[in-house]
């Protein structure tokens, strides 16, 4: 009889393409993964996988074979979740993939207490600025920042990304305020390198305004531009989610706000389907209760105007 463990382990040596990274995946040794895949082939009576000095992929058979394990492991997790659901509890493994910067000093909290309420609940998480895969690395969901491309994974908006133009009092007291963002373009600008567009846009009534900051120091960590702006180095576009605490404190002063930057989004992606496991659910709704309507992180700039 085929055992449950043993499709799961060739389902990961699939995606992951070889023993190696399959059992560092699944917490278990590689000669452990060996057997079962052994005994599943065994029981199956044909070869899944085929080995060779580049690596492992699948046979014809293997091919076949793993898009039927997906349905039935797909069809299990949902059967898990409706029981679950009887006894008002969430179980299993929910992998997450978050934006670096925003994960780490505002998700972080949440998915604590997440853990803390559902404590049949596991939790992976990947901090990474990169464009996590969903469906290829197999995550159940994704925080993403910005304007979201046209895919076939469904989101939800869950909070207003507010980005402001920042300096500290000491490089505005060495080279002044700019008054207008054509003013900007004069300044010493600290460049982020993870944006998508270059320049620097500004809302005037009806009007977009768009300049081109130029600067020495860039940067694709927005940590590091915002530690520059607060030693001084120049002026800064950054979300409001990461200069709330330096603008709080008085290390960074926001400038223009009477000329808006464009808004953005933070949303939680999940694979297509119309079905949402208990795991994603809960956590869509708590960080909806957390993050909805003005975050916290948006007061600074409220006390400001």
């Amino acid at each position: 009889m085929i055992d449950l463990e043993d499709l799961r382990s060739f389902v990961e040596v699939v995606e992951s393409g070889g023993l190696n990274r399959a059992a560092a995946r699944l917490g278990i040794s590689k000669s452990i993964l060996s057997r079962r895949i052994t005994r599943l082939e065994a029981d199956l009576g044909t070869r899944l996988l085929s080995r060779s000095t580049r690596g492992i992929s699948p046979t014809e058979a293997g091919i076949e074979f793993k898009a039927r394990c997906d349905r039935i492991l797909a069809e299990l997790e949902v059967a898990r979740d409706v029981v679950a659901e009887q006894g008002r509890s969430v179980r299993g493994r929910l992998r997450l993939s978050a934006p670096l910067s925003f994960g780490v000093r505002h998700l972080t909290p949440v998915l604590t207490e997440l853990v803390r309420l559902h404590p049949g609940l596991e939790l992976e998480v990947s901090y990474t600025d990169r464009l996590a895969d969903l469906t290829g690395e197999r995550f159940d969901a994704a925080v993403r920042i910005g304007s979201l491309r046209d895919s076939s994974l469904v989101a939800r908006r869950i909070a207003p990304v507010r980005s402001v133009l920042v300096a500290s009092p000491d490089y505005l007291a060495r080279h002044g305020w700019p008054n207008s963002p054509q003013d900007v373009a004069a300044h010493e600008c600290l460049i982020y390198t993870g944006r998508l567009v270059p320049e620097w846009q500004f809302q005037s009534g009806k009007r977009l305004i768009s300049i081109r900051p130029e600067g020495r120091l860039r940067s694709d960590s927005g940590e590091a531009i915002l530690q520059w702006a607060i030693a001084g180095y120049g002026i800064a576009d950054a979300p409001s989610f990461l200069a709330a605490d330096a603008i709080e404190s008085g290390a960074l002063v926001p400038l223009l706000l009477d000329y808006p930057m464009p808004e953005y989004g933070i949303y939680v992606v999940r694979p297509p389907g119309s079905y949402v496991p208990g795991k994603v659910r809960v956590l869509i709704d708590m960080l909806v209760d957390r993050f909805g309507g003005t975050p916290e992180w948006d007061r600074c700039l409220m006390k400001t105007k």
